[in-house]
């Protein structure tokens, strides 16, 4: 039979009782040392004794024996396993003698690991308080742009003039960033194998005054990196002034917005503002057209064209967002204040997500938002560079948008009758927020709208009838 160990329950009884290990032996009619070896699980529980404590305690017999311990330690061996705890986690020794020389600690401490687990998952499905973001450097960058309206003149001069001053088509852009690179400033550009890179996309050896460029690039991008490289040689002072003036102080926050200033000046040196405008304007805002004219990326030409906010010169106010598989919003920019620019990507409705089902296929959707505002986006997978087998398939997905009164201006609309009720498809900014009701994706259940539940009816959800 197998032996019934009771020690850490029996030293929760006395506890609770306030009794010394003497004066439980004395109620029991049993030796000090008896009691003390029990509590460290040095003898087995026996029938008699079992009666004994269910007697003079008044307790049920089972919750003495009752047996947990196996999944409080699975539970605590999956707690320490969390990253948060940086320090090597205990063996499963130590895990069970804390078990039994500490349950109520241990009970408190899964507890509150649990607590801070929902805690995080609440943060990120409702998106965290400001008070609690504020700092972090992607909201320092965020708003930064945000409130530069995605706009930097001084970057548009620049790019202009330094395009300007080697002037070469698309197919050229590449051997010329080279050469302005090499006779300006000595700086060599290389191609590197993955395996000499660390995992890294662009190393530049500021010491040397060499540029290695990962062979995982491909040529679109490998001038990007070129153009961007060519900001930090060549606009230091743009780029510090434009920081300074904005009252960003740490270090982390200063290099994040640094290296977003000069991808938006790679942007606009491959993209000129008035030829990129009047391109735009001319082909309707075909992505794929302008792409082709301007020898860049989709992506790329979605994200220039949320900066087109020149003052009497301006293009369709865009947002632009980037998302992964998982749903994280990995990139988001735009020319608006809209709440789906600035909170949207979490809902199941919007086809940004269900595009990784049809890769590299422009999918157009027409939105409307709880509050009535009506949006119109094109939704397309992006490819990631690949490393390694590992690192195959690991695809995004964009969005690109603007108001529905901007739509017009848009290839990409003509096809539809824009004034038909069931055109749009009606979405949220997420599950907790939105309050529509008989949505057949809900995942949650809103926090400001009561859904009627009633027990003889099933809905779309389990959240409603």
């Amino acid at each position: 039979m197998r032996k019934t160990l009771i020690g850490p329950r029996l030293r929760q009884l006395r506890r609770e009782h306030k009794q010394t290990q003497s004066e439980m032996a004395k109620a029991l009619n049993i030796s000090a040392a008896y009691v003390n070896q029990l509590e460290h699980n040095q003898r087995s529980l026996s029938v008699q004794m079992l009666m004994s404590l269910s007697d003079t305690y008044g307790i049920d017999f089972r919750d003495l024996i009752k047996d947990e311990s196996a999944n409080i330690l699975a539970d605590l061996r999956n707690t320490v396993r969390d990253p948060i705890f940086r320090v090597s986690p205990p063996d499963l020794q130590e895990l069970r003698a804390a078990i039994d020389h500490a349950p109520k600690l241990v009970t408190q401490f899964l507890h509150l690991y649990k607590s801070h687990r929902s805690t995080l998952e609440s943060m990120m499905r409702l998106g965290a308080p400001d008070d609690l973001l504020a700092s972090t450097p992607e909201t320092i960058v965020h708003d930064f742009f945000r409130n530069n309206a995605n706009h930097f003149p001084e970057l548009e001069v620049s790019a202009e003039r330094l395009r300007s001053s080697s002037p070469c088509d698309a197919d050229d852009v590449y051997a010329n960033l080279k050469m302005q690179l090499r006779k300006t400033y000595g700086i060599t550009v290389c191609t590197a194998p993955v395996e000499e890179m660390s995992s890294s996309l662009r190393i530049y050896d500021e010491a040397n005054a060499i540029i290695n460029l990962s062979e995982a690039l491909d040529h679109q991008n490998r001038v990007f990196q070129l153009a961007h490289v060519l900001c930090l040689v060549e606009l230091p002072e743009v780029l510090n002034n434009l920081t300074t003036d904005n009252n960003i102080t740490l270090q982390t926050e200063i290099s994040r917005c640094h290296v977003e200033l000069a991808n938006y000046f790679a942007a606009a040196y491959l993209m000129p503002y008035e030829d990129f405008l009047q391109s735009a304007e001319h082909n309707l805002y075909d992505v794929d057209r302008l792409a082709a004219s301007f020898g860049v990326s989709f992506e790329q030409v979605c994200h220039r064209l949320t900066t087109l906010q020149r003052e009497g010169a301006k293009g369709v106010p865009f947002f632009f967002l980037r998302v992964d598989k998982a749903g994280n919003v990995t990139k988001r920019f735009n020319a608006t204040s809209f709440n789906i620019a600035e909170y949207g990507g979490a809902c199941p409705v919007w086809n940004i997500h269900t595009s990784f089902r049809t890769p590299g296929v422009i999918i157009p959707q027409f939105l409307e938002l709880p509050e009535g505002e009506k949006y119109f986006t094109i939704s397309r997978t992006s490819e990631r560079p690949v490393f390694s087998r590992d690192t195959q398939d690991q695809q995004v997905a964009l969005s690109l948008g603007c108001e529905l009164k901007h739509a017009k201006k848009l290839t990409y609309t003509t096809p539809f009758k824009t004034d038909a009720d069931d055109l749009f498809s009606p979405i949220g900014i997420n599950c907790q927020l939105c309050p529509r009701q008989a949505c057949s994706q809900r995942a949650h259940h809103p926090l400001f709208t009561e859904l009627t539940i009633d027990t003889n009816r099933r809905g779309n959800t389990r959240y409603e009838s």
